[in-house]
């Protein structure tokens, strides 16, 4: 399989920042950015996806999420809109917007509420969200631990590239790496395949995924490049090691209740400082961040921000 995938390395997952009064700080994002393209190794950001709080923002707010980090880009990385939403009307409402800002492709989760019962269900849930961007890639979020949503996703390609042209791939957030490889291998590599847990990357590269979509390259990307460039030079002990150092930080991120609560708080100790998430995620405390910054300054992460 040679040919050239749309996305491809580490693509960060940004925090959506927050001011004090829970409204979304815009003028951070351009900040932000400068942070991500500042690494280097960065191929892309996947915005307003659960890292994001899209659950918890309006569709007013997403769109003005999307053009922030289009303009912040500046081209230098790709800028994927996740669009999804229980509200597939929404959805397509943000498509369309994220296509007329600037976006490079688009992204939607299933609906996890009413939740598609089979995968014909599911693609035509999705089919007129993708068609509302005809010209840009599109991919399916598959987050099973968070939608309650699991169809195999082998069928799903299959059935959706018929209704949807631009399907182009898939966010796989699943540890379930034997799926992973059937998908990979789907129509002779015809899809672009998305690992989703940053502490499986290792895992999911040998499967044969092209890239990556995660929280933690926000901060320490370079110790995941690590992990690829060792990779790259077939040297597997090296990128055991590397994975094992990236799995010593996520580890201090589950103890202190893990996802985007944690994460923000990581964020602000790398330097951009996000804000707090909104209700119903509870603030984190000085007390919790000092505690944190203690158990991170037992690994790598200080060195690599």
């Amino acid at each position: 399989m040679s040919k050239n995938y749309f996305l491809n390395g580490l693509i960060a997952a940004p925090f959506t920042p927050m001011n004090e009064d829970g409204s979304v700080n815009l003028p951070k994002i351009a900040e932000y950015a400068e942070k991500i393209a500042g690494f280097g190794c960065v191929t892309g950001v996947y915005i307003c996806g659960s890292t994001g709080e899209y659950a918890s923002t309006t569709v007013e707010e997403r769109k003005a999420v999307a053009e922030a980090w289009v303009a912040g880009a500046a081209g230098r990385f790709k800028v994927v809109v996740h669009v999804g939403s229980n509200c597939a009307k929404d959805s397509v409402e943000l498509t369309a917007h994220a296509a007329a800002a600037g976006a490079d492709a688009i992204a939607s989760i299933a609906p996890n509420y009413f939740r598609p019962a089979s995968v014909h269900d599911l693609v035509m849930f999705l089919k007129p969200i993708a068609a509302a961007a005809p010209n840009l890639p599109f991919y399916f979020y598959n987050f099973p631990g968070m939608s309650g949503v699991k169809l195999p996703v082998d069928e799903f390609l299959v059935e959706g590239k018929k209704e949807m042209p631009n399907l182009s791939g898939v966010k796989f957030t699943h540890n379930d790496f034997f799926e992973m490889q059937k998908i990979v291998n789907l129509c002779d590599g015809e899809f672009n395949i998305l690992n989703g847990y940053d502490e499986m990357l290792i895992a999911g590269l040998i499967c044969g995924a092209q890239g990556a979509v995660g929280s933690t390259y926000n901060y320490v990307p370079r110790i995941y490049q690590n992990v690829i460039d060792a990779l790259k030079a077939g040297d597997l002990a090296e990128a055991r090691k590397w994975q094992y150092e990236a799995v010593k930080i996520v580890d201090v991120l589950i103890a202190h209740g893990g996802g985007v609560r944690a994460g923000k708080a990581f964020m602000k100790l790398a330097g951009v400082d996000c804000g707090q998430c909104r209700y119903p995620v509870a603030p984190v405390s000085d007390e919790e961040l000092a505690s944190m910054e203690a158990d991170l300054r037992k690994t790598l992460f200080f060195d690599y921000i």
